[in-house]
């Protein structure tokens, strides 16, 4: 076997792994994370994301094998590659310098994936055919999911697979939130309808692909996404503006529109939840954002006191409490603006590098426009360019996902982020048509150095997975034991021996013990003081969790320590001074200090903050009140006596 066989077949082995990463991320929850009900640490069981390290690993492997086959290797190195690799530099970096490790590692796993798949595609998968390959992959993928997302939406079903979706009347096919799947979908459609526009293809390819396209229309409707059909409506603006100006598809272009536009006037007027979602957008004279609005402002918060390198990959959601608007009560895990995120978590030096990324393929595009413009003619004089349809049509899905990215954060939906930095990939390989200077020679030295990068990058990513896989397979039994059990903790220790630096789990073990000791056994004393050394433990792990530290001042208080635990009462009040439920639980300590005046004050705060569900807040102000007018009655009672005498 010669080493022209060899490569080829290394090459469709990358093909093949790019390829199970594209289909797989998306169908399983978007590679999001998902917990099952009921346990303590969100969340635990699955983490798809764990598949796409996995399969990186061999990609890299594969590719360094490629680079010593080769006697002369050449690397496509557009300036692009120059922002990926200091962005990928950066990242790392910050891992070393974030407050929270166990956080940070897991943002910086997921920026070594991103990574190496645009240096892989962009160097191994640039070929036409195989573009071609990758982009009708994700067409039927996405026209595939658009179909259940409609199955959903018919029947009512508020599954996804095995797992309950919170959201009723929306389709959100394989994915958990419909604007994740909207995310997907507003990517394709252009991609889709510029291939069958623009593309030179048979006619059964073409009727194929305006199906698909049709498909992914009715399943973009189908996710009630506000955000999703205004980022879909730009994408197919700018496509349909940009083929009338050019004569060759003014015609096809035209009629597209029309029957795009013909079948929406007719079909969504007839849809009362389609209505009723146009109507929220401004309702009482004001926009219906979501609470979108109320997250921004603790993220420009976050930022101004992080100026320059942010507050810490993936740490908006930990740092959110301190700056936590009255009006947001739950956890917001991002701020539902990828831009606004960006400076909160890696400040203006990321974002910066961010926005040269974005800037270098706009005049990478403008570059590359006018040679994929060239047009050939098929038999009959039609004009047609494939290369110019994929220009046009993933350019419109950055777009796409760039608008949606104002008012949510896809580019955080694993399965979302990888189909962008595809389509990113191979639109900046398309620069090879207009210039051969960025195509680099490698010898010796550069491939030992290319070799190393890939080899450092292998090691980490294999070393974090394995140990999240096997910490997963604990907390996923300690979730299936019975909740504040002895079983149940010591598989959350067993989970912590593994994954040392998971602050989830170590405050997971403490608030079994903390719930052991407050039912009243013997030993509660025992166990308040176990579950005071695990709360210890999470609080170095991560010093910016408010319910660790009202945990920790509630074992103090148990232990008869009042004066040490009104220290971290007050810690947790300052860390998040407008949770309802952190209130309501320094409320119970100053109760328990005997101070009804003062757990007074935060019960009815608990309470103004979130009157509805919060019975624990109800329950111990009617104790509370209950209380003072006791001691009312009986100084009233002292009172009268002491006058008649």
């Amino acid at each position: 076997m010669n080493r022209e066989t060899v490569d080829q077949w290394l090459e469709w082995s990358i093909s093949g792994l790019v390829l199970a990463i594209l289909v797989l991320m998306p169908l399983a929850f978007g590679g999001r994370p998902q917990a099952p009900t009921g346990t303590l640490v969100d969340p635990v069981i699955l983490e798809p994301f764990i598949l796409a390290e996995w399969l990186c690993l061999p990609l890299m492997f594969i590719w360094m094998g490629r680079l010593w086959l080769n006697p002369r290797p050449r690397l496509l190195w557009p300036p692009i590659c120059w922002v990926v690799l200091a962005f990928l530099a950066y990242a790392i970096y910050r891992y070393f310098t974030s407050d929270i490790e166990y956080i940070a590692r897991n943002e910086v796993a997921h920026v070594i994936v991103y990574a190496v798949l645009f240096f892989v595609l962009i160097n191994n998968l640039h070929g036409q055919e195989t573009i071609q390959l990758l982009s009708f992959t994700l067409i039927f993928l996405a026209m595939c999911i658009s179909f259940y997302a409609v199955v959903q939406y018919l029947t009512g079903s508020d599954q996804v697979w095995h797992v309950l979706k919170p959201y009723p009347n929306r389709g959100s096919g394989t994915y958990i939130c419909p604007n994740h799947l909207g995310g997907l979908l507003e990517m394709v459609l252009p991609l889709a309808l510029s291939f069958v526009l623009v593309g030179r293809f048979k006619p059964l390819t073409r009727i194929f692909l305006a199906y698909a396209a049709l498909a992914l229309c009715a399943g973009i409707v189908m996710t009630m996404s506000r955000g999703t059909w205004i980022a879909a409506s730009c994408a197919l603006l700018g496509l349909f503006t940009l083929l009338v100006l050019e004569p060759n598809y003014r015609l096809p272009a035209l009629l597209a529109l029309a029957g795009l536009l013909a079948g929406a006037i007719y079909i969504l007027p007839q849809s009362d939840h389609f209505q009723s979602r146009v109507k929220q957008i401004y309702t009482d004279g004001q926009v219906d954002d979501d609470a979108r609005f109320d997250l921004w402002q603790p993220a420009l918060k976050i930022w101004q006191d992080n100026l320059w390198v942010g507050a810490g990959p993936g740490h908006f959601d930990y740092r959110f409490g301190k700056y936590r608007p009255e009006t947001i009560q739950a956890r917001p895990d991002r701020a539902h603006n990828d831009f606004l995120n960006a400076l909160a978590d890696w400040g203006l030096v990321g974002t910066g590098l961010v926005f040269l990324a974005l800037g270098l393929t706009v005049v990478g595009v403008a570059k590359t426009w006018p040679h994929v413009k060239k047009i050939p003619r098929d038999i009959g004089g039609k004009a047609s360019s494939t290369k110019f349809a994929f220009v046009v049509g993933a350019s419109l899905a950055l777009v796409a996902i760039l608008v949606h990215s104002l008012v949510d954060y896809n580019m955080h939906i694993p399965a979302n982020a990888i189909v962008a930095v595809t389509l990113l990939a191979l639109l900046a390989s398309h620069l090879r048509f207009a210039t051969s200077d960025y195509w680099v020679s490698l010898g010796i030295p550069s491939k030992i150095l290319a070799s190393l990068l890939l080899l450092g990058c292998l090691i980490l990513l294999g070393w974090h997975s394995s140990r999240r896989a096997a910490e997963n397979a604990w907390l996923a039994r300690a979730a299936r034991a019975d909740l504040f059990s002895t079983e149940q903790a010591s598989l959350f220790e067993k989970a912590f021996s593994v994954e040392p630096r998971n602050f989830e789990t170590a405050q997971a073990i403490g608030e079994v013990y903390r719930r052991q000791a407050s039912a009243g056994p013997l030993d509660s004393q025992a166990l308040a003081g176990k579950a005071l050394d695990w709360f210890g433990r999470a609080m170095k792990l991560n010093p910016w969790d408010a319910g660790i530290a009202w945990r920790y001042g509630w074992c103090l208080d148990w232990l008869d320590r009042r004066s040490e635990a009104a220290v971290y009462f007050s810690k947790a009040e300052e860390l998040d001074g407008n949770n309802y439920f952190v209130l309501a639980n320094v409320g119970i300590h100053y109760l328990s200090a005997d101070n009804p005046v003062a757990a007074r004050k935060y019960f009815e705060r608990s309470l103004l903050l979130q009157p509805n569900e919060n019975e624990i807040a109800r329950n111990y102000l009617s104790i509370v009140n209950e209380r003072l007018a006791e001691t009312a009655r009986r100084n009233g009672s002292w009172n009268k006596s002491s006058a008649g005498s």
